[in-house]
């Protein structure tokens, strides 16, 4: 038992004092309803759990004070006042059920804005840096200087910036482009590919290009080819094919992820490619390919025409810079007028190919004023030696004026994304 003399547990859970004096008299107790007194007076005036009920107040050697604290001030020592000691404040008690806020209106207080999760966005967080610069001069000081000096982006980096962004507007289903021109020898074809490789390169769904010439197309020419097949054989198989790897392998695949889909190389047999085979070779391709590209042919007579037409979310009319080439391109307006598809006239964009370099003598800018009325848009492309060689069509050999063009085409044409889902 320890030397210093104090407070023990009894059997029945009390507590026992220490012994008395030598004078033998036994411990005094205050009332049960007297005032807290000793070394540790019980908030409330009784030990916690002390129930008078529970036990008989005279049992036992000791009486029991049912609901005061134990004075334990021998006999013969007068009592003195109750001793104030400073009241300990029981700890708190925390729970997840707290008191609703009060209203700033009720408190009298001006109203605040609420705030939500999308203030915590890395936007309105982080300090915005300015971006590294791509190109000229600029380029040219952030790589000697271990990229330390940032003079930020060109005027020409931002605006190219703002053209990738929105050729990467969202897409919901599958947006079909008719290539379409009466004459030959005005870079249909190779804008198909130029135009497709521009879409395949900065998106990221999938882009494919058909060949629908009847007059043995050169679609397939453009890109490096990786298979015989042609769209017949994916109409005689077409009941096999369940997954995009089954379609990929009738495709062929350039640089820039653009997929071509040849036709027939015998003019015969490309001959009898009909509408209803053009419309099942679309209800196909359209499950798998975000954007599908269709090279028409010359001609407005052929049979598959109607069915590209009918599909078509925007058409595309490609005209030379020549007299004879924007007449054709005119003529085809006024057929399509006639021959109810003046709303696919009206979104329509007309391009303007310099095939040679050049212009001549003709004005381009009445050109594009005479398209400009009756088109949704017009776009001049300028003449590129890459594209003149009539060979694979690589975007990385495309002079900065060509790409920055067809970027802006791209971007004219991709503006037209979220309005063709409302026309379906």
């Amino acid at each position: 038992m320890s030397e210093q003399q104090g407070e023990r547990p009894t059997a029945q859970g009390w507590l026992e004092p220490p012994p008395g004096p030598t004078t033998g008299q036994a411990p005094q107790y205050p009332h049960a309803g007297g005032e807290p007194n000793g070394l540790y007076p019980a908030p409330g005036g009784a030990y916690p759990g002390l129930h008078s009920h529970a036990l008989d107040p005279n049992s036992g050697p000791y009486g029991v004070a049912p609901s005061g604290p134990i004075n334990y001030a021998p006999a013969g020592m007068q009592q003195g006042p109750p001793q104030q000691g400073p009241q300990q404040q029981p700890p708190p008690r925390y729970s997840y059920s707290q008191q609703a806020p009060v209203s700033s209106h009720a408190a009298g207080r001006s109203p605040q804005r609420s705030f939500s999760v999308g203030d915590l966005s890395s936007t309105a967080l982080l300090r915005q840096s300015k971006g590294a610069p791509r190109s000229g001069w600029r380029k040219a000081v952030y790589l000697a200087s271990g990229r330390t000096v940032n003079l930020g982006e060109s005027e020409a980096d931002i605006q190219r910036g703002e053209l990738i962004g929105r050729i990467n507007q969202p897409l919901h289903g599958c947006y079909k482009i008719a290539m379409l021109s009466l004459k030959g020898g005005v870079g249909k074809t190779t804008t198909t590919v130029t135009l497709g490789s521009t879409f395949a390169s900065l998106r990221g769904d999938r882009v494919v290009a058909v060949d629908a010439n009847p007059d043995r197309g050169t679609l397939s020419q453009k890109i490096p080819l990786e298979t015989a097949a042609t769209v017949r054989h994916l109409l005689r198989d077409s009941y096999r094919i369940t997954r995009y790897s089954d379609v990929r392998a009738y495709t062929s695949q350039g640089p820039s992820r653009l997929e071509v889909l040849a036709s027939d190389s015998d003019p015969a047999v490309s001959e009898a490619f009909s509408e209803e085979d053009y419309r099942r070779t679309v209800d196909l391709l359209e499950h798998f390919y975000n954007i599908v590209l269709t090279d028409c042919g010359t001609g407005l007579l052929h049979s598959a025409m109607k069915g590209v037409l009918d599909l078509a979310d925007c058409l595309v009319l490609v005209s030379s810079g020549s007299i004879d080439g924007a007449r054709s391109a005119s003529a085809t307006l006024d057929w399509l007028d006639m021959h109810g598809y003046q709303d696919l006239v009206k979104r329509s964009v007309a391009v303007i190919n310099a095939v040679r370099p050049g212009s001549g003598k003709v004005d381009i800018g009445k050109l594009a004023e005479h398209f400009d009325a009756r088109c949704r848009a017009v776009h001049i492309l300028p003449f590129d030696p890459h594209l003149e060689e009539g060979a694979e069509v690589d975007l990385e050999r495309l002079k900065a004026t060509t790409r920055s063009a067809m970027l802006d085409l791209a971007a004219t044409i991709a503006d037209d994304f979220s309005a063709s889902a409302s026309r379906r």
